[in-house]
């Protein structure tokens, strides 16, 4: 059987025992079926020895009676035939190496924690107060109208397929009237599902840099930027936070690391793991130096909303039409799920500076991995209309209540400067090591804590601090 048009793009058979391969020359095994190919422009159907053309390709087949066991199909492409040729012949043997990918990735918490040789306290319990998990303990337990959500959503038995990338439109749909406001308005369609807010930080990463260009990320941050971008082979620049004003951005500092390369402004507010809330006049500041120099931001406003009575959050979205932005959230740790992996990207764009084409990028990256988890999908609706507002309440008493005690204990410690938090999870304590002369650094420090007292926390030197 001969075809001629163009090139075929790929492929779907359905009812064939056998293989195709899809290139210039085929091979199908005996049909016993249907096959539906999809070619460029048009397809044809094949059942048993009858044709079916749908398109305007010139199809010869050759019958010689009987159905051939194998059926040779040729596709001339501009008048020639296309018949793959010999394979160059090489010398087996076996070299299989990692990806330079692989080779860049390097996640410093991990790399710390893992190599700490240290064990704990045997008379002491562990506490581990080295990740953002609030589900660790068994004292921050999700609402029950979560839970039920969920498993209304596994009993529907509507929600066991593959689903778009981006996600359902209806799962889209209700994200978006969550978080839409006037000052920063929101359509399906400015919502990406992705798999945790890990996942969205990546897309966006992934969407707006190429090797070679750089990022802008806090110090002290959130190390999986860094692991992200530089595995991409993007340059990552660290901008400083400042502790004695309750870990503001140096904007001097920041604006002085921008040039031609920088495509990307990091600003994740609340701070992990410094605990601490912008201003609304301070992330002004900081739309001000991004619309100046034209650099785009990525906002991780994963603890949005779990800020302290004293504090309030501001999406930076709602703060200017100017700036085109890229929100990244989830149902981790506001509804104390992070196991589940539902995350989103918002993309706040109003002056069409990203156009559509940062819009398809970011659907076609999505592709990777065909889209987050479709259960927590169907169950999204109930979870966010349906959580009651007492949950979130009690759920920051708790943080609060937590987070005095901490700092009122740590601040009585000579040596010790803890800054008390405004909000999420996280505090950061200085040590002033003339107090401690025993020790070099921060991470001998936090290993001797575990020694003795059987408490992990993370090294500063983790975060970038350094």
């Amino acid at each position: 059987m001969r075809v001629s048009g163009p090139t075929p793009i790929c492929g779907t058979i359905s009812g064939i025992r056998g293989c195709i391969r899809i290139h210039h020359h085929y091979h199908l095994s005996k049909n016993l079926g249907n096959f539906l190919v999809w070619l460029l422009g048009g397809c044809f159907s094949f059942t048993g020895k009858s044709l079916l053309v749908m398109d305007p390709y010139v199809i010869q087949m050759q019958d010689h009676g009987s159905l051939p066991s194998v059926l040779d199909v040729h596709v001339n492409v501009a008048g020639r035939s296309s018949v793959l040729g010999k394979v160059k012949s090489r010398k087996a043997r076996w070299s299989v190496r990692p990806s330079d990918m692989s080779n860049k990735t390097f996640n410093p918490i991990r790399a710390i924690v893992d190599n700490m040789k240290v064990k704990p306290n045997p008379n002491k319990t562990m506490i581990a107060l080295s990740i953002g998990d609030p589900t660790v303990f068994g004292n921050l337990p999700t609402d029950p109208e979560v839970t039920q959500a969920m498993k209304d959503a596994l009993d529907s038995g509507k929600f066991n397929g593959y689903v778009p990338s981006i996600g359902y439109l209806s799962s889209r749909e209700e994200v978006a009237s969550y978080y839409h406001c006037p000052e920063a308005p929101l359509e399906a369609k400015d919502v990406i599902l992705t798999s945790g807010c890990s996942q969205a930080i990546e897309l966006c990463l992934a969407v707006l840099a190429n090797p070679g260009q750089n990022i802008l990320v806090p110090r002290p941050g959130f190390s999986l930027y860094r692991t992200l971008a530089e595995s991409m082979g993007i340059e990552v620049k660290l901008y400083n936070l400042l502790p004695e004003k309750n870990w503001e951005i140096d904007l001097k500092q920041l604006e002085s690391l921008i040039d031609e390369k920088t495509v990307c402004l990091i600003v994740n507010n609340p701070s992990n793991p410094c605990g601490s809330v912008f201003s609304r006049r301070h992330l002004q500041k900081i739309l001000a130096v991004a619309a100046r120099q034209c650099v785009p931001i990525l906002a991780d406003e994963i603890y949005g909303d779990m800020v302290f009575s004293d504090s309030k959050f501001e999406p930076l979205a709602t703060l200017s039409s100017k700036v085109p932005i890229l929100s990244c959230g989830g149902l981790a740790k506001r509804w104390l799920v992070p196991g589940w992996r539902m995350g989103w990207i918002l993309i706040h764009d109003r002056r069409d500076i990203f156009g559509n084409e940062i819009r398809d990028g970011l659907t076609k990256l999505s592709q990777r991995i065909l889209g987050p988890c479709t259960l927590v999908q169907g169950a999204l609706k109930s979870i966010l209309c349906r959580t009651p507002r007492v949950f979130y309440h009690n759920t920051l008493s708790f943080l609060k209540s937590n987070a005095d005690l901490c700092y009122g204990a740590l601040a009585a410690i000579p040596g010790l400067r803890p800054i008390r938090p405004s909000g999420a999870m996280y505090l950061m304590v200085g040590i002033e090591m003339e107090h401690f002369p025993e020790f070099e650094n921060d991470v001998e420090f936090t290993e001797q804590l575990v020694a003795e007292q059987s408490v992990h926390c993370l090294p500063a030197t983790s975060r970038s601090l350094i």
